[in-house]
C-alpha cells in the first residue's frame, strides 16, 4: 500500500474525500513526525508507539574499497508494534 491507497482507504473509511483524507494523513504524519523531532514518543492505543532510538558511535568497513570507517552516533526513528497490531496481523 503506497500514499495514494493510504488515502483512498481513509476516505473510504470515513467519508471524507480524497483531498480532505489526504489533508488529514499529512497533519498526522506531520504531527508525529515534529514530536519525534522535539524528543518526544508517540502512542496509539491498540497500535503502537513512534519513539527515537539511539544508535551508538561504532567503525564499519566501505564495502567497496574493505577500508575500515568510523560512523557516528545518531538518532533513529523507531516504531513499535502494539498488542492489537500484532494479534491482527498473526
Amino acid at each position: 500500500m503506497n500514499k495514494s491507497d493510504l488515502v483512498a482507504a481513509i476516505a473510504d473509511g470515513s467519508g471524507l474525500n480524497k483531498a480532505d483524507a489526504a489533508r488529514a494523513l499529512s497533519a498526522t504524519t506531520g504531527a508525529i513526525s515534529d514530536a519525534l523531532a522535539s524528543g518526544d514518543k508517540v502512542s496509539i492505543t491498540g497500535f503502537g508507539s513512534f519513539l527515537v532510538r539511539s544508535r551508538a558511535a561504532r567503525s564499519g568497513r566501505n564495502p567497496q574499497t574493505g577500508a575500515t570507517i568510523y560512523i557516528s552516533a545518531s538518532k533513529v526513528p523507531a516504531f513499535k508494534a502494539g498488542k492489537l497490531l500484532k494479534e491482527s496481523v498473526n
